[in-house]
């Protein structure tokens, strides 16, 4: 669920359509947003499980301060979602403990 208009900051703007992989499934997102806004509008809210209860963990302080809402991003572990914009074909997994370097993008 997005939300398409808001009390205070008015309607949500027109943006292009792109797509992201997330653990191996397709999702809708659009230019401009973050990953954790588009992984919440497509109902998914684990990021990642913590390293030694393997606790799920999603969007806490949404402004980048916190590690909970880290993620591995085209191979990189420890990514900061709510401070990321989506890109077109973005490879996003649920990352568990503290992530694992598999080499990719930027």
């Amino acid at each position: 669920m997005r939300i398409k208009e808001h009390p205070i900051l008015g309607k949500l703007p027109e943006a292009n359509e792109v797509t992201l992989v997330v653990d191996g499934k397709k999702i809708k997102a659009y230019e401009g947003e973050m990953i954790s806004a588009a992984l919440i509008a497509s109902g998914i809210y684990t990021f990642r499980y913590t390293s030694k209860k393997k606790e799920p963990r999603g969007v806490f302080c949404a402004i980048g301060r916190c590690t909970d809402c880290v993620m591995e991003v085209n191979g990189r572990p420890n990514v900061r979602t709510c401070v990321t914009p989506v890109e077109d074909n973005m490879v996003i997994n649920t990352q568990k403990g503290l992530g694992v370097w598999h080499g990719g993008r930027g």
